[in-house]
């Protein structure tokens, strides 16, 4: 089922399998997510969870057992629960199944809710343990955007700017292992906000960082200053990624809370770095905000 969320300066499109962002378009019809080109990447804004990216060899353990997941987790091919709220919001729902307990042995609801806004589209997660042990879980997302978005422009027009001067450098991740290599630092930003995109920066995949103060990041082009800003104030990490191999013509901004298996971590689940705790019959809520930078666009 496809939801439309409609205001005069936006449209978004989500699909309720995986409760997918599959279009958000301005009032003059710039489209910002990725269109899903298989040559490229089929996906354009998978949910994370219960992991974010792959465990070592498809696998974790738990309590002495050991259990089978898919990157990043069960939910991009899940049919999520839809409740329409207004033409302006609708929230996506899933709950644990026999199908789920499979690879994830915990009771849990998950929503997100979409809501429209007058320049974008506030993304808000709610994770629920409906049971009374602790729930232990990871959640990110993975947004692609149009990079360029305009006719005559190419990718490396393009910068991705932080909120604030940081110095910083990211871990890479290593395709031969199949996880980041946290031996691996890049050091990138040295009291400055502002990284120059290329596809060489994306190589050997996906850019981690770590240890970033901000929590909002613009992607855009400073010749023009179109673009997108995301922010993501709940969500302790974040990684960017395209397709470099194929010199693809978008960009994902992934706020994490989690990650792929990392170099410095063994295969048991409660071992992850940035893992989630959930006391039992609680909620814990997460936010991420897209905008669109000119009113142009």
């Amino acid at each position: 089922m496809i939801v439309t969320l409609k205001s005069h300066t936006m449209t978004a499109l989500i699909d309720s399998i995986g409760a997918q962002l599959i279009s958000l378009k301005s009032g003059s019809g710039t489209e910002y997510i990725w269109q899903r080109d298989p040559a490229h990447w089929k996906s354009c804004s998978p949910l994370l969870f219960p992991t974010v990216g792959n465990c070592r060899d498809g696998k974790y353990t738990l309590n002495g057992k050991i259990y089978t997941i898919p990157k990043h987790g069960f939910c991009r091919n899940a049919d999520f629960t839809v409740s329409v709220l207004s033409e302006q919001e609708a929230s996506f729902t899933l709950t644990d199944s026999p199908e789920t307990r499979a690879s994830y042995p915990f009771a849990f609801q998950l929503k997100l809710t979409y809501t429209l806004t007058g320049d974008g589209l506030q993304l808000h997660y709610t994770v629920t343990n409906p049971d009374t042990k602790p729930m232990y879980y990871q959640l990110g997302a993975h947004p692609g955007f149009n990079c360029p978005l305009q006719s005559g422009e190419r990718f490396e027009d393009y910068v991705l700017e932080f909120e604030q001067e940081e110095t910083a450098g990211y871990h890479s991740y290593d395709l031969n292992r199949m996880e980041f290599n946290m031996n691996s630092y890049t050091p990138i930003l040295d009291h400055a906000a502002v990284i120059p995109l290329t596809h060489e920066l994306f190589a050997n995949d996906a850019i981690f960082f770590t240890d970033l103060r901000s929590k909002k990041v613009a992607l855009k082009n400073p010749a023009t200053g179109y673009g997108v800003e995301v922010s993501y104030p709940d969500f302790a990490t974040v990684a960017f990624w395209t397709a470099a191999a194929t010199k693809a013509p978008f960009l994902c901004v992934e706020p994490w809370n989690g990650s792929a298996i990392r170099s410095d971590e063994d295969d048991n689940f409660l071992n992850r770095h940035f893992l989630q705790k959930l006391e039992g019959e609680a909620s814990k809520e997460y936010r991420i905000e897209i905008k669109k930078i000119s009113q142009q666009l």
